[in-house]
Parts: structure tokens; C-alpha cells; sequence
């Protein structure tokens, strides 16, 4: 079928449905939602058999609804009706939850169901939970409905779904609603507040007279006592900041404590404040605030937080780098580079690269680099720091590196992958092979060696140039992953340290590594790696110091989330013919 996407924005779950729906088969075309007359002319451009809404921040007008069959997704179970289903979900404590997709009618979420999928609850940020447990019940019923109404098939009610229509119509969650009273709040009622609003709009709270929104919240409760003193002291009392580690502070609670990564500054006068690392924006405020450091290698103890973790299991060294968002700036990446350089000095035949359960990586720290007020200057640095890292992973000769991606990835994030000499991707990621939708932004990370060296250059180049996103399963049909496996990040990391493992005990490991070293040897004869990088990072200097100014309109656009004036050709297929670059694909693709 020819099915039209209206949506607010081409988010981690539109993605993942796009990836999904064309691969079985239909045409998908994307509009954003701008204004109803935008979205009437898409609809007589594209002409779709149905239209499906992912993600919309309103309701879709009477005069499509009407005239051509709308699906909404909704992040609820069926009967559930208001903006905040997930908020609500997270912050009562909801055991299981789901999603439910909707026939559009006058009244928002009230529509005939057509597919229903329930999951799970994980204590965890609403960002976390929207890019793994939503997106995948999603596409379960988004799926499911798509084939009904091939068949001919009508929705139903809610009603007469009986004990599953468990949901009920609540209102736009409010301040109020989850208000930290650090007084009485215990460290589980902290945690679903914070989660509730992650990763917008945050919770509005205070820290040493400063109005802030807090994001990111860790269980800190197993950390040592020495940090969690009697909150009966006057000083380190509930709400208190007691520690700081990496950017973030380590906050009291009645019963234990939280970390707290990224804030929000709320002043007046202030119209973009920038989600940057909770140390970052309290500065002086901290004074006295003792950095609590934890060993790179020190067991994974319960209820504490850090940002990078290395761990053995038999031959096989992981390092572990859960980045907010996967942006890494260049104090992130200087962290990251140290990490890896005292991975390599163990003794492991393999080192493992682990990213993080939602991200591997999304490459530079587009809001560190706005924060600076000297942006061309901090983009420099940035690439130069990640660089450092990519040169590290290429320059491991006694050793098999993998890059295990259990989450997403994009731009340079990729291209850092492919730094490692096997790339597997858990089923269902999605990654982002390109950069130029940031400002024509022509980018490093070695990428002009890397990529090549993996798909060749004609497909090299239709890669980068396509903006489009791509799933394991044609990243690997395309040689730019050597293999897709598992579903649940735990599992896929398991399984990944377990491949690990027989490729350490193959009796060929040795010839491999040899092979390795002489295929390094043969590169660096025909153009050294150095090279590669100066003239990736000549391209860079025009981007950011050059008189083209579209990296940085695009940054800005980017990191203060400004709504988009139109849908960009590369996506909206059915406005320009040759919106999309075709990629000739393996047979079995």
C-alpha cells in the first residue's frame, strides 16, 4: 500500500515504523505537520491508501480524517484517553502498559481500535521506555493493523474489548502533579516523578536558589554511606546535593539518594534554556561538592550510577559508555578515549565496545558545543576529541574489537562503530549513516576510510547522500554490520560477549589477528590514516569557520528543538520524484 506518515517530527518510533512497513513491502512517505493546508496538499501529492500518525502534538483535522482512513498511535492501553498516558503510567506505577492504535474520529484517543499491544513496565526514564517497550509494542500493532485493514477488516470499540479496555481518559499532567517534596518523597516516588518527564518537559524543582528542570535520574541509594549521611544533618538534608560525579550531582533522599545527570536552568528572560549536565549549569553553586570517582573496573554495584564501566568475563573485556541521548562531548570523549586505552593494557584477546541500552552513540555534543558561546571553536574540539577516539579503536593490533550496538546510532556514532573490527547490531536498531542533515555537515571519525573499506565507494557515497534511516536488517545485507541477532539489549549483550568468547577460543584466532595486522599494514602503505583525517577535518573548517552558515543555522534549529517550517524533499518522496537515492541492494536484502 502507499501509506502517508503525518507526523510532528521523524522521531526514534516513526523511524522504526518507516524501517519496518517498507521493508514488508509498502510505500511510506513522511510530512511533517506544519498546518492543515500543508497536509491537505501532501495528501492529493501523495494520494495514500491510509495515513498514519506516530507521533502528532494535535489532532488531526476533520477534513482528512474524513475523507481517507487515519491510524494514530497512542503510547496507552485501549480505553486510555489524554496527552500524558505514558507520564501517567510511569508515575502511578502501572505494572504493565501498552499501545493501542486508533481510527481517528472528532474526539482525540476516542476512536475504534484496531490493534492493541501490551508490555512490560521497566522502572525507567519515559524517553527509555518510548525508544524500547513503546516502539516495539508499536510496531507489533501498527503491523497488525496495517494487515486488517488489507483484509477488508473494521476496528471495534474500546468497550467491547472487555477487561483489556482497562484505560480511562486523564487529563495534560501538570507541574503539580509531580512536584518533588523532598521532605517526604521517598527515593522510588523521586525516580517515577523524574522518569514521568524525561525527556520533556522535565520536573521543575530548585537547587541552591536556582529555578531548574531535572532530567535524567539514577537510584543512588547503594552508594557508600560516606556520601549518604543522616539526613537528620542540618546540611544534608532531603534534597540536599551531596556528591558529584561526571556532570551529575548525587541528591539526598528521605531514604537514600538519586543522581541526577542533566538540568534545565529556568530564568527569565531566558527563551532556550539548554539541557547540559547537572554540574555544568549549577557551577559556583556547588562549591564544596566533593567529586565522588569510581573506579573504571570496580563491580557493578547496585543503586549508583556512571557514565562508563569496563568488565571481564573470561577472554573477553566490555566496556560499557551510556551517554545521555549518545551525545558525547569532547570532556565525554577525552573519558572515553581513557577508558579504552585501559582496556587495552589488560590482558583480553577481545575488547568489546557496549555503548548503552538506548544509544550507542549519536556522535558530537551538539548542546555542550551551543552552551559555549564560541560554537565554531567547541565543534572543533569535539571532532578532534571523538576523532581521537576512532584512531584509538583502528590502532589495536593485539586484539579483536567489536562494537556491540544494543541501541541506536547516528552521524558520527556510526562511523565510530566502524572503527571496530566487527560491528553486530541488535535486531530492531536503527541507525543513521550520514550527516548532511545537519547543515551539510561533511564529517570525521575517519569515515571516508571506514565506510569504503566496509560497502565500497558507490555505496559509500549513496549512504551518506540517502539521509534516510536503515534497520539491521539491511545494514547487514549491505556489509555495513557483519550480523543482527536478539531482541532485548540484556540478551543481545550476553549473546555478543558469548560470540566473543568462541572467536577467542577458535584455534584460528591467531590467523586472524595476523591477517588483521597485514591488512592495516596494506591500508596505511596505500594512504595513511592520518591523511584521511586531515582531509575530513579540511571539509570540517569550512563548517564551522567557513562563510556557509548551515551547520550552525541547523545546530541551533536542532538543540532548541524549533518546530520545522517544511517536510526536507530527502523524506517527503511524493513533493520531489528524486527525493531518494536508491541503494542497489544485495539480492537477499
Amino acid at each position: 500500500m502507499k501509506i502517508l506518515f503525518l507526523t510532528h517530527a521523524f522521531n526514534g518510533l516513526a523511524q522504526r515504523l518507516f524501517i519496518d512497513l517498507e521493508e514488508a513491502g509498502h510505500e511510506v512517505v513522511i510530512e511533517f505537520d506544519v498546518n492543515e493546508a500543508v497536509t491537505a496538499e501532501a495528501v492529493a501529492l501523495a494520494k495514500p491508501d491510509l495515513v498514519i500518525a506516530p507521533f502528532l502534538k494535535r489532532a488531526i483535522p476533520e477534513s482528512l480524517w474524513s475523507a481517507i482512513p487515519c491510524f494514530v498511535v497512542h503510547p496507552g492501553v485501549p480505553g486510555d484517553r489524554g496527552p500524558s498516558a505514558l507520564d501517567w503510567a510511569i508515575l502511578e506505577g502501572e505494572a504493565e502498559w501498552g499501545v493501542t492504535v486508533l481510527q481517528a474520529v472528532a474526539q482525540m484517543d476516542a476512536g475504534p481500535v484496531w490493534s492493541h499491544a501490551a508490555f512490560p513496565m521497566r522502572l525507567a526514564p519515559k524517553s527509555s521506555l518510548y525508544r524500547r517497550e513503546v516502539t516495539e509494542a508499536a510496531l507489533i500493532a501498527v503491523k497488525e493493523a496495517v494487515a486488517k485493514f488489507e483484509r477488508g477488516e473494521k476496528p471495534v470499540s474500546a468497550a467491547s474489548l472487555g477487561a483489556v479496555a482497562r484505560g480511562r481518559e486523564r487529563p495534560l499532567m501538570r507541574t503539580a502533579d509531580r512536584t518533588i517534596d523532598w521532605a517526604k518523597d521517598t527515593t522510588q516516588a523521586v525516580l517515577r516523578k523524574i522518569h514521568s518527564a524525561d525527556s520533556f518537559p522535565g520536573v521543575r524543582d530548585e537547587i541552591g536558589g536556582m529555578a531548574v528542570r531535572l532530567f535524567g535520574a539514577h537510584d543512588g541509594s547503594g552508594e557508600s554511606t560516606s556520601l549518604r549521611r543522616p539526613v537528620a544533618e542540618a546540611d544534608r538534608g532531603p534534597g540536599a546535593v551531596l556528591a558529584k560525579r561526571d556532570g551529575a550531582i548525587l541528591r539526598a533522599t528521605v531514604d537514600g539518594a538519586v543522581w541526577i545527570t542533566h538540568l534545565e536552568e529556568i530564568a527569565e528572560g531566558t527563551e532556550r534554556p539548554l539541557k547540559l549536565p547537572a554540574a555544568q549549569v549549577l557551577g559556583g553553586r556547588l562549591a564544596g561538592v566533593k567529586d565522588a570517582p569510581v573506579a573504571l573496573d570496580a563491580p557493578d554495584a547496585p543503586a549508583t550510577w556512571r557514565e562508563i564501566r569496563y568488565e571481564e568475563a573470561g577472554d573477553v573485556g566490555v566496556l560499557h559508555f551510556a551517554f545521555h541521548n549518545g551525545a558525547m562531548s569532547t570532556a565525554q570523549c577525552q573519558r572515553l578515549l581513557a577508558a579504552i586505552r585501559h582496556a587495552k593494557s589488560r590482558p583480553a584477546k577481545l575488547l568489546v565496545l557496549a555503548g548503552g541500552g538506548d544509544f550507542w552513540s549519536n556522535g558530537i555534543h551538539l548542546n555542550a558545543i551551543e552552551a559555549t558561546g564560541k560554537p565554531a571553536d567547541a565543534s572543533w574540539e569535539n571532532i578532534n576529541a571523538i576523532d581521537d577516539v576512532a584512531r584509538e579503536i583502528v590502532l589495536t593490533p593485539d586484539r579483536i574489537t567489536v562494537a556491540a550496538m544494543a541501541g541506536n546510532a547516528g552521524a558520527g556514532g556510526v562511523f565510530l562503530a566502524l572503527a571496530a573490527d566487527r560491528v553486530w547490531l541488535r535486531k530492531g536498531v536503527v541507525l543513521n549513516p550520514h550527516y548532511k542533515g545537519m547543515g551539510n555537515l561533511y564529517g570525521s571519525e575517519y569515515w571516508t576510510y571506514l565506510l569504503p573499506r566496509r560497502v565500497g565507494e558507490a555505496r559509500a557515497k549513496a549512504i551518506t547522500a540517502r539521509r534516510l534511516p536503515m534497520g539491521s536488517r539491511e545494514a547487514a545485507a549491505l556489509g555495513l554490520a557483519d550480523a543482527a541477532f536478539g531482541h532485548d539489549p540484556k540478551e543481545f549483550l550476553a549473546a555478543a560477549v558469548k560470540r566473543a568468547q568462541a572467536m577467542a577460543d577458535d584455534p584460528r584466532y591467531a590467523d586472524t589477528l595476523r591477517a588483521k595486522a597485514e591488512a592495516r599494514a596494506r591500508d596505511e602503505a596505500t594512504k595513511p590514516l592520518e591523511r584521511y583525517r586531515e582531509e575530513e577535518l579540511a571539509r570540517m573548517k569550512l563548517n564551522f569557520y567557513g562563510f556557509d552558515p548551515s551547520y550552525h543555522v541547523a545546530r541551533f534549529h536542532f538543540v532548541h528543538k524549533l518546530p520545522k517550517a517544511r517536510t526536507p524533499f530527502y523524506l517527503a518522496s511524493h513533493r520531489a520524484a528524486k527525493g531518494r537515492l536508491q541503494i542497489k541492494k544485495p539480492a537477499d536484502a
